[in-house]
């Protein structure tokens, strides 16, 4: 499979987020990766459903929604509703996983797990097989522009190892701290998914950026 790139709208400038989309929708970026923060979950705030509506509204691309919000289950048929193409919840957030998952895919969505940076994938042993992408956080969750935690190349490898031992289908994104300084190690630990903010909105030209990413 080609790696997908997924820019974090996290990372561009709010104040131009059409802008911004359309730059994606001109690149070879092929998902927006959108984060929703409640301030609970994680200590920070960032989009709701408007902002994702008008993101939905420019964006010619499939919608990455990741929610960084307790009980999650609430809103997920208001995400099928905005467009979100996959919906990503946080292990850590949910009571019923297997529910949870069951439910996003029974509202038309692609059914996505994120799991923070201590949080050990064989946690997900009994449910590989119904995860559509193990979002991994490579970075604590809640702000942009941190830096990459190095034992995520070994998440990778035993995540990937899960996978094919259950012949699951499941893809595996990294999430946080991704730069063209380690894509390429990420792509060959078994990563599929690439989501990168600072690093294509802070560039000089995202768009090149995105390409090279796209090219490692």
């Amino acid at each position: 499979m080609t790696k997908i790139i997924a820019p974090s709208l996290l990372a561009a400038d709010f104040a131009n987020l059409q802008r911004d989309c359309e730059m994606l929708n001109e690149s070879k970026a092929d998902w927006f990766h959108i984060d929703i923060m409640d301030g609970v979950f994680v200590p920070n705030i960032s989009f709701g459903m408007p902002v994702l509506k008008a993101i939905a509204a420019h964006a010619k691309k499939p919608l990455d929604v990741h929610l960084m919000i307790v009980d999650p289950d609430r809103y997920i048929e208001t995400f099928a509703a905005l467009n979100a193409a996959v919906l990503t919840v946080h292990y850590e957030a949910c009571t019923h996983l297997h529910r949870s998952l069951q439910k996003i895919k029974a509202s038309g969505m692609k059914a996505g797990v994120a799991l923070n940076p201590h949080t050990p994938v064989a946690l997900l042993n009994d449910c590989i097989q119904d995860i559509d992408v193990v979002c991994l956080m490579s970075v604590n969750p809640g702000f942009g522009g941190q830096s990459f935690i190095e034992q995520t190349y070994a998440k990778v490898k035993a995540l990937k190892k899960l996978i094919e031992e259950s012949n699951a289908d499941t893809k595996i994104e990294i999430d946080g701290g991704v730069t063209d300084q380690n894509a390429e190690a990420l792509v060959d630990a078994g990563a599929d998914i690439l989501v990168a903010g600072s690093f294509v909105f802070k560039s000089e030209n995202p768009i090149a950026t995105i390409e090279t990413l796209k090219q490692l």
